[in-house]
């Protein structure tokens, strides 16, 4: 049995070498490694398999989080409704820009963003909402978009996790989470579900006017070289990463799959087990665990991942604070509401390994061991 581990990038990297290693060769030999036609050709079939208009790519999933913001021309101490329970990305961004986080609880089951939460926590000074599809599925998007009309807010989608997934429409109608909002965002960092071997990041928006002021944003702020008509950054997708994604992409589809089949086998092998909770899929979202994490109750959780950890099994906790109880979001937060699934969350949570190339017996080994600490 192979070493276990949370995310197998090399045994990944290995069935498809020989694509990886000529796209990298192709942008060595061309040294065109910033701004390259590799980045061009990758956004162009990004968009495509999104049915998006716009692809924007970037330096990382953060940047692309700036970028977005920054491109909605908001005001100081402008409201920015998202989840305490996510990676601080999220909120990092609000802050840094001057706006004011507001943090919400989350659903329970399925760890994201509520509609009622946000509906309880929009003020005059609201003006935009990021809601977060957390580890592999859907927020509430069709209930947040209704929201969004009627207060007249922006919607700013961290697909992150989620790239690839779907939203189910009341009418049937699906569309890749990312491309409902506003704008979306996504990370390519390596763990990712389509991850590059580095750092990248990019965004999706329909709208042409928006596409321009955050290529813009994303470019120092330049429509024409040394030109600057806003203040931006610089926050690029090399050439290489873009060769790395691009190659890649065409696996998303059987790479989300893959990780949905493993995580059928741990559902089948763990829910039945009492004090364990495993994870609910809305009716509403497909899902593309990018973690399969349970709730593990009775205080149990830690020494559930200590003896995971003793039997060579990684196991991994995301995110042991919430942000509420950040101190860097102590004085620039709002916190609006109860935050005690938050808080739960925080002390129940539990990812277990979780990857493309999770095998039978790897999976077999892991849940032997879950039974064992449970006794089962």
């Amino acid at each position: 049995m192979r070493k276990i581990q949370m995310v197998d990038l090399g045994t990944q990297y290995q069935k498809i070498k020989e694509e990886i290693d000529g796209a990298i060769s192709q942008v060595i030999d061309s040294t065109s490694f910033i701004k390259g036609p590799k980045v061009e050709e990758f956004s162009n079939h990004l968009a495509i398999y999104m049915n998006v208009k716009h692809v924007i790519p970037c330096g990382n999933g953060t940047d692309a989080l700036q970028i977005a913001l920054m491109a909605l021309n908001l005001q100081p101490s402008d409201e920015v409704i998202c989840p305490s329970f996510t990676f601080i990305s999220s909120a990092e961004v609000i802050g840094l820009l001057g706006y004011r986080p507001v943090l919400v609880d989350v659903d329970y089951d399925s760890f994201n963003i509520t509609a009622q939460n946000i509906r309880n926590a929009i003020t005059e000074r609201t003006k935009a909402i990021i809601p977060v599809h957390l580890f592999g599925q859907a927020a509430p998007m069709e209930e947040i978009m209704e929201i969004a009309r009627e207060h007249d807010l922006y919607v700013v989608e961290d697909t992150a996790q989620a790239i690839g997934a779907e939203y189910i429409f009341r009418d049937g109608t699906r569309k890749k989470l990312g491309t409902i909002g506003t704008i979306g965002c996504t990370s390519f960092f390596p763990s990712k579900n389509l991850g590059c071997y580095g750092d990248g990041g990019a965004l999706f928006t329909d709208d042409d006017n928006l596409a321009q002021i955050m290529k813009m944003t994303a470019n120092h702020g330049m429509r024409v070289r040394y030109h600057h008509e806003r203040l931006g950054i610089n926050s690029r997708l090399d050439s290489i990463q873009a060769a790395v994604l691009d190659a890649k992409l065409p696996y998303l589809d059987r790479y989300n799959r893959s990780r949905y089949e493993a995580a059928q086998v741990y559902n089948r092998a763990l829910e039945s087990i009492e004090g364990v909770v495993t994870p609910k899929q809305k009716d509403y979202s497909t899902h593309v665990y990018h973690q399969y994490t349970l709730k593990i109750k009775d205080g149990k959780r830690d020494a559930l991942r200590d003896f995971l950890m003793k039997n060579d099994i990684p196991a991994m906790i995301y995110y042991p604070i919430p942000l509420h109880k950040q101190e860097a979001f102590s004085h620039i937060a709002l916190q609006n509401g109860s935050l005690e699934v938050s808080e739960l969350l925080a002390e129940q949570v539990l990812s277990l390994p979780m990857h493309t190339e999770l095998d039978a017996s790897q999976q077999d080994y892991i849940i032997s061991k879950v039974k064992e600490f449970f006794n089962e």
